[in-house]
């Protein structure tokens, strides 16, 4: 962490932790995407990381905008949840079908609901330095990241859990 006295400081600093969680998952879902049997699993991981990416350009742009040195700062909450993730998906996890494709989707969602803390996070901050734009945008970003979450708990509950249950 930056040397962090006021808000906006602050803001920087979660901007720049985002920047490297984004970073992050997206190397762990180019991992894991290939693993999924489930179709549309495959097709939301493929999508979920063009949305990461997108996302990622905006937070460079939101720090840019600050009159910041364009910069991540290495997230060790994220590091964390993608160690477990690789570990139950591709090191421990099942070899394939269902039950690896449950996993796949329980691991995403914990990587998914750190991201929407840290989006969330950030625009609050942003509200309150009365950064409208940025809030603007940022909040576009966690209903993103949610409506992807409930697709991917529908695709789990409807199909994906019930056929690792049959496995």
């Amino acid at each position: 962490m930056s040397d962090v006295s006021n808000l906006s400081d602050l803001y920087i600093d979660e901007l720049k932790d985002l920047w490297s969680a984004n970073d992050q998952m997206l190397r762990a879902l180019k991992k894991i995407a290939p693993k999924a049997t489930n179709p549309k699993l495959k097709k939301m991981l493929d999508d979920s990381q063009a949305g990461i990416a997108d996302h990622t350009n905006l937070l460079k742009a939101l720090i840019a905008n600050q009159d910041e040195k364009v910069s991540k700062e290495h997230c060790k909450g994220m590091e964390g949840l993608v160690t477990e993730a690789l570990k139950h998906t591709i090191e421990d996890g099942p070899d394939e079908g269902p039950v690896l494709d449950a996993s796949i989707i329980a691991q995403y969602q914990r990587m998914t609901h750190y991201g929407l803390t840290g989006f969330g996070t950030a625009a609050a901050f942003s509200k309150a330095l009365k950064l409208k734009d940025d809030n603007k945008q940022l909040k576009a970003c966690v209903k993103e990241m949610y409506k992807a979450d409930e697709l991917m708990t529908e695709l789990a509950e409807a199909a994906v859990n019930e056929q690792a249950a049959d496995a």
